[in-house]
This record gives structure tokens, sequence and C-alpha cells, in this order.
């Protein structure tokens, strides 16, 4: 168990330790997901039903107990009243007497009585193995839980990054929509005075339009943001601290090998797969001794009370009486049709699906965590392009601008150089949010990621100007 309570509410418990602060941080968030995300309570729900499965499978080694009872009362006569015709020799007279009454219950008989069973089984090994399977099997839901939990926490951070996202995207759309509105402006008082021809101007509206649709539809986008990150907390937070400029972008810490063999020995999905492959093998092991023999201690006793008959005035039997048994019962099971060969057949094949799943599970985190590893590094490397392309894209716009003016770049040029700077703009502020997105997911991979990561990350945010 040394193992789960390392991975099984290790989320949880950590949070506990989180303060509540008062703005739409990721922390705060984060602490409102723990509370009110139903995916996790729904996880969370299903892990404690199904652990009521060891509660039921050691059931079956524990002693049980019964108390019965039962009360009765006979009664017995004719459907109807017997009446015989007397006749009075003296008088002559004849008198209609009844010398049996019909059926009644009240001049029944009371019987009653309880008793109390017992039972435990001494060998059953069956049972026992049955049991071993249920608690293997509940270590894997439990570590299943606690991936839930990983998993909540890169489901806030993806959606509150990609409110981030949204946010830089559209204030990116509403310089560049200001910027060609500028442009616009400048060309049409340039045509008016005959500096430029008319094509220029319609040149530099389509830019306009296009750059004022995208605002359009970047607000909606930013909204959708916002309700994503809601439906996830079921609050809104229309205020969120954004990523400070200066977050440090660096390479992973450690080689390669390091981080496989620290996946190898965390990675709550190999965890998991594990403990469903011990499951099946003690389930294996119960089938394979559904055959062998079971030895049972039973043992009753019981109270019964009768009441006695009467006949002719005559009471005969009744009374009070107490017995006890207690006793051994041992069963060889030798032939039930066939079920016992194939549940063991089942349990075999269910063994060997459980190793494969255990070898696939294995293999696809060797790719996942190489694919991680590389990701994180290649993400500081495109930040780094990204931003020296916003220096040559500022560069070439502002050279273009000047050719412009002297009549030796046409507007044209000068709309497409502005673009580029946008678009570099853009992907810039992505890079960013790929490389904090990417850092966390390397360590769910390795099976590390706790609270404390978004404690750490959470420093890097501040409130927006």
């Amino acid at each position: 168990m040394g193992r789960i309570a390392k991975l099984i509410g290790i989320l949880l418990l950590s949070c506990h330790s989180i303060t509540v602060s008062y703005g739409d941080d990721l922390v705060n968030i984060l602490q409102l997901a723990l509370e009110n995300d139903p995916t996790l309570r729904q996880a969370e729900a299903n892990y404690r039903a199904n652990r009521e499965n060891v509660t039921q499978s050691r059931s079956s080694l524990l002693p049980s107990f019964g108390l019965g009872g039962s009360t009765s009362r006979l009664t017995s006569g004719p459907t109807d009243s017997v009446y015989f015709d007397i006749r009075n020799p003296i008088t002559g007279q004849t008198t209609r007497t009844r010398v049996a009454n019909d059926h009644s219950f009240s001049p029944g008989l009371n019987n009653h009585g309880y008793g109390l069973n017992l039972s435990q089984s001494i060998v059953n090994l069956s049972n026992w193995y049955s049991f071993q399977s249920a608690k293997a099997s509940d270590k894997a839901a439990a570590v299943n839980l606690a991936a839930e939990e990983q998993n909540l926490i890169m489901r806030v951070a993806g959606a509150y990054f990609d409110v981030l996202r949204a946010i830089d995207a559209l204030e990116t759309n509403v310089q560049e929509e200001e910027a060609a509105l500028r442009t616009l402006e400048q060309t049409q008082q340039r045509e008016e005075v005959g500096l430029v021809a008319i094509t220029d101007v319609y040149d530099s509206q389509a830019s306009y339009d296009l750059a004022r649709n995208t605002t359009i539809l970047q607000r909606d986008l930013l909204q959708s943001r916002y309700e994503a990150l809601e439906a996830i907390t079921g609050q809104p937070h229309p205020d969120v601290e954004v990523l400070r400029e200066d977050f440090p972008i660096v390479e992973v810490d450690g080689s390669l090998n390091d981080w496989e063999q620290q996946a190898d020995s965390n990675n709550l999905f190999i965890a998991a797969a594990e403990y469903n492959l011990d499951a099946a093998r003690q389930n294996l092991r119960a089938r394979k001794s559904d055959h062998l023999p079971t030895l049972d201690l039973t043992g009753s006793f019981g109270h019964v009370v009768t009441a006695p008959i009467v006949s002719q005035g005559v009471e005969i039997g009744g009374g009070a009486s107490d017995r006890s048994s207690i006793a051994l019962a041992f069963n060889i099971p030798l032939y039930q049709g066939g079920v016992l060969s194939s549940r063991r057949r089942a349990a075999e094949y269910t063994v060997l699906a459980a190793q494969e799943s255990l070898t696939l599970t294995r293999r696809q985190l060797t790719q996942n965590i190489r694919n991680a590893y590389r990701g994180v590094n290649t993400d500081v490397l495109v930040i780094a392009q990204r931003q020296q392309s916003i220096t040559s894209a500022q560069s070439a716009l502002d050279a273009t601008e000047l050719g412009a003016e002297v009549g030796t770049r046409n507007i044209v040029e000068v709309l497409l150089a502005r673009d580029n700077l946008f678009r570099a703009l853009r992907l810039y502020a992505d890079a960013r949010y790929n490389y904090v997105i990417d850092t966390l997911a390397l360590k769910q991979v390795a099976g590390i990621l706790t609270p404390q990561d978004v404690i750490d990350l959470n420093e890097w945010l501040q409130e927006a100007n």
C-alpha cells in the first residue's frame, strides 16, 4: 500500500494547503475545479462504488449470522354449526340444540419459535484468492483516480491558457485593425492629393476589412474559451491573470534517460496496468481453486413452543423445546456441467490480455515520454526563433514603409510586411503557451505532476493591465 499512498489522493491532499486568492488566478481556479468539476466527482463516486467490491469479497471469509422466528395459529372446525333435534320423552316437545360450533379463530392453538444460525468458512481457497483479486483491482482503481486528478490539472491549465491565447490574439488583432485603419486613412489622404492611385486605396480597404472581420471572430472565440473554463469550475472567470513577459523559457532539466526511468517508476497508467495484471492472476488462482475441497463450520440454536392439543378435555403434547447443533461441512465439487473449467479458461485469457495491456502501456509510455521531452526542448528553440522573427518582421516593415514614402515600394508590399509582423506576434504568443502546457504534459507522462507545479507556475501570473 506504500505505492498507493504515494499516488491516490496526492492531489486532493496537497490542495488542502493551497491558499485561495481573491483573483481568478490558476491556483484559485484549480481549487474550484477540484470542488466542482463533474468529471472528477464522477470518477470519485465510481471509485468509491468500486471499492465496495473489496468489502463484499471479504464477506465470504467472515462469519455470517442469521436470526429467524415464526409464529402460527392453528384452528379447525366445521364450516357450519351442527344442530340436533332432541325430543323430551316426558313432555313430548322437540328442542333444537347446537352440539358443534362453526369454524372460529378463538379456540385455536398457538405455536411459535425462534432460531439463530452461524456459518464460517474454514477452508476455501477460491474465496481467498477472489478477495486478493478484489484488493488488487481496488489499487488499480485508486491509481486511475489519481490519474484523473492529474488529468484535471491538465484540463484546467489547458482551458486557462486557451483563454490567455485568445486574449493575446484579440489584442494583436485589435492592434492590426488599428494599424490597417491608419494605413487606410493615410492612403485615402494621399490619393486625394494624387500621390497614389485609387488601387492603393482599394488594397488598404481590403486589408482593413479583413482585419476587422478577424477581430470579430476573435472576440467570439475568446467568449468560447471563457465558457470552456466555466464548464470545469461551474463559475464564470471574466478577469484572469496573464503570464508575465519574463516567464523563464528553459530546456528540460535532466537527460532523456533520467526522465524515462522516472516515468517507468511513477507513471500512473503503468501502475494501473500492473495492478490489473495482479488482479487477473489472483482471479486465475481463484478459478483454479474452484475444484478444491471446501470446509465450513455451521451451527444453529432453536427454541420452539407448541400448544397442546385438547381432546375430550385432555391436553395432549405441547410445551417448549430447545435444539442446538454444530457441524463441519466438507464438500468436493466433482462436476458442474463444465462451468468450472470454462471459468478457468476465461481467467487465463484475462491474464493474457492484462499482460499484453501492460506491454502496450510500457511501449506507449516510452514513445510518449520521448515525444514530450523533445517537445519541450523544441518549444524552447521555437520561442527563440519566434522572437527573432518578430525583430526581423519589424525591421522589414519599417524599411518597407520608408520605401513606400520615397516611392521605391508600393502599398501591397507594406500590407504584406505588416501582415508578417502580426503573424509573427501571434505565433510567438502561441509558442509560449505551448511551452507551458508541454512542460506540464511532460510531468504528467512521468507521473510526477502535482499541485505544487501549479503553485510554482502561478507565481509567474499577474493582473492584466
